[in-house]
């Protein structure tokens, strides 16, 4: 049997901290309070996304969640997500509005173009928009050129911006998924926060080649349909996570300095009338509270970073 090289575990990057450049080590009850408005201890943000799956899918390099799954034409799958943007939606609205709510809604490029009333109805309520790429076929990922990917990018936020009349701040990728490059093509096109790290409960800042880019929590193992379809837990189950996940982040903040309770929604899962309850359920037990913020991810951010001491 051959020994290992001499230099099989030498790396570079060893050290203390990160082993990369894209943010500094840092352990979340060291850093500076953060102080949001009105003295809050939690920042809530809510993010439905809207979200379009092509009926003839070509799933490069995997297919997201939502993905079409059987045979084409696939009408069973297609018809259910089409169901979130036509319907769930209203519900979520509705549910959101009884407690003056806003939120940030993740939005392909391709609902837009699709359904210019639905992005009207989001920037009536006062929501902000977000983009969430072209549509759910167009990943990103390492095998995308990067004057490809940076065309997509481009793309999307053009049409959204046309189609909202809102500077787009924020980012969702579809299915969170990056490329090597995608941090850095983000900060070149204007967008100043993304959604698509989820090693943090507050926001933090990113390195990237044309400076800064925020992190925004955005978890995805309290979503709904991580929760609902993926892990097939009830409503019940679904209600009671987002109130542990409040109960426990109220617990950890105080007036002076809050932590982020963001909930993630998909219209085609939690928009369905037997499970709109759950997350109205959620609502009332958060929203009772002193000292809650809902807000959109660009008052969060706004909100952060007055709080961070200067150099």
């Amino acid at each position: 049997m051959s020994s290992l090289p001499e230099d099989y575990l030498d790396y570079p990057l060893r050290r203390y901290g990160m082993d990369h450049e894209r943010y500094e080590w840092s352990m979340l009850p060291q850093r500076p309070p953060v102080a949001w408005p009105q003295q809050a201890r939690v920042a809530l943000w809510v993010v439905p996304a809207l979200e379009w799956f092509p009926l003839d899918m070509k799933g490069q390099p995997f297919k997201p969640p939502g993905a079409m799954q059987t045979a084409y034409p696939d009408f069973r799958h297609y018809t259910l997500r089409d169901y979130g943007n036509r319907v769930g939606i209203f519900r979520i609205m509705q549910a959101l509005e009884r407690h003056g709510i806003p939120a940030s809604v993740a939005m392909n490029a391709a609902v837009a173009v699709r359904y210019p009333a639905l992005v009207q109805a989001c920037v009536k309520r006062g929501w902000e928009v977000i983009a969430n790429g072209l549509d759910m076929d167009h990943l990103h990922h390492g095998g995308l050129a990067e004057a490809d990917e940076r065309a997509l990018i481009q793309q999307s936020i053009e049409i959204l911006q046309k189609a909202s009349g809102q500077k787009i701040r924020g980012w969702l990728s579809p299915a969170k998924s990056e490329s090597w490059n995608t941090p850095d093509l983000l900060r070149e096109a204007g967008i100043e926060y993304a959604c698509d790290w989820v090693n943090d409960d507050m926001p933090y800042p990113m390195n990237t080649r044309g400076g800064t880019l925020y992190a925004m929590p955005h978890p995805i193992d309290i979503d709904d349909a991580t929760i609902l379809v993926q892990n097939h837990h009830t409503e019940d189950d679904f209600r009671d996570q987002l109130i542990d996940q409040f109960d426990l982040l109220y617990r950890e903040a105080r007036p002076g300095d809050g932590r982020v309770m963001a909930i993630s929604l998909h219209p085609w899962v939690i928009g369905q009338p037997y499970r709109i309850r759950a997350l109205e359920e959620a609502l009332t037990h958060i929203m009772r509270h002193q000292g809650v913020w809902a807000a959109t991810g660009g008052e969060i951010l706004d909100a952060w970073k007055s709080a961070q001491p200067t150099a």
